[in-house]
């Protein structure tokens, strides 16, 4: 039975794509996908606290690397993070103290791996990092804006390998899911919305990753941004002091 002109586009309004379940994945060993991870409520609480944290003693900054700023604005917690080092000060910025790691945000970490992993983890069997112990001890909030990009990479600068866990908050964007070996292909692109969530670890925790666009006009409403993504990474430095 076929339908046309305002009962079709009716049915389409309901009935669409934007319906459809968007399912855990496994994009490589160790690389898991979890769309809608957070509920539009904890999404605007984040916000809330990224507010509250760009307000504090160190304000989000572009970092530079080799001399060139970054388009991604940041604010770290527990430790900062500069190209190729942490510190507990913000010593390229104003040489203050960052925030402390608040409990709350391990305990998000941790869940985070177990919907990532959960039984079915397919990680090495010598760093598993399942939920009981992972104890991530930074959080790298970034902001991207409308023309904000970051380019292909490898979160290199920790010493502990355990997973990275991304939150995404905001606009949608294109995320390009790289191999360990270099910054060309083979990777993969897909586009991650409000509330995703994106763990990498155990053969995955060194693969080249980035973020090639930000899809602008994409946020949900009432999670707190007018307009940009907001990416928290929660990770373990394997630092002491």
């Amino acid at each position: 039975m076929g339908g046309s002109g305002e009962g079709a586009r009716f049915d389409d309004a309901l009935f669409g794509e934007d319906l459809l379940p968007r399912p855990r994945r496994e994009l490589a060993p160790g690389a898991v996908w979890v769309p809608g991870f957070l509920t539009p409520t904890q999404q605007a609480w984040l916000v809330d606290r990224f507010h509250e944290w760009a307000a504090g003693p160190v304000p989000p900054r572009s970092a530079k690397i080799r001399g060139h700023e970054m388009s991604v604005e940041t604010v770290c917690l527990g430790w900062h993070w500069r190209p190729y080092a942490y510190s507990r000060d913000a010593v390229d910025v104003n040489g203050n103290a960052v925030l402390d790691m608040p409990d709350w945000m391990i305990r998000l970490g941790r869940s985070a791996i177990e919907a990532a992993y959960g039984e079915q983890a397919s990680m090495s069997e010598e760093t598993p990092h399942l939920e009981g112990d992972y104890t991530p001890d930074t959080a790298l909030v970034n902001f991207y804006d409308d023309a904000a990009r970051m380019g292909m990479h490898q979160d290199r600068d920790e010493r502990s390998r355990a997973p990275v866990v991304s939150l995404s908050i905001g606009d949608s964007c294109t995320f390009r899911f790289g191999n360990t070996q270099t910054r060309t292909k083979p990777y993969e692109d897909i586009v991650l919305e409000s509330g995703d969530l994106f763990v990498f670890g155990g053969p995955s925790r060194m693969a080249f990753h980035a973020v090639p666009a930000v899809h602008p006009g994409t946020a949900p409403a009432g999670v707190g941004l007018e307009s940009g993504r907001l990416n928290i990474t929660l990770r373990e430095t394997g630092l002491e002091g």
